[in-house]
């Protein structure tokens, strides 16, 4: 899974790319829909649609002599569930910083660790 979103966001990282994703938002659009919102060769922007189709966050398929390329919402799924794991995490462990904080402004010194300023703001 690590190894999975490392590759998400690495292919997230270039502007070029996100502005691809934004596109495809819209629906599937082919190379040339695509490429002529950018100003570089088609050859570095076949590299970011190589780029992004390795990574899972698009599939490409050909319709005659034209590829087409969609948007892999499962993809931005996996991204999604992995930034609200961490958001999740990080509230955990602020809640415990909000705790020390508030006693600390209260000139409390017997702040337990395993309290959440829920618990010192509900009396539990």
């Amino acid at each position: 899974m690590a190894h999975q979103i490392s590759d998400l966001f690495n292919a997230l990282s270039d502007p070029t790319r996100c502005t691809v994703i934004e596109d495809l938002c819209a629906g599937p659009a082919s190379v040339s829909q695509l490429y002529n919102k950018h100003d570089m060769a088609l050859p570095s922007f076949m590299k970011h649609l190589r780029k992004l189709e390795e990574a899972g966050l698009v599939h490409s398929h050909k319709t005659g002599r034209t590829r087409f390329f969609r948007l892999n919402p499962a993809a931005l799924a996996t991204a999604d569930a992995w930034l609200t794991q961490q958001r999740a995490t990080i509230a955990r462990q602020s809640g415990g910083l909000d705790a020390l904080l508030m006693c600390m402004a209260n000139g409390n010194r017997s702040w337990r660790a395993s309290e959440t300023a829920n618990d010192r703001i509900s009396g539990t």
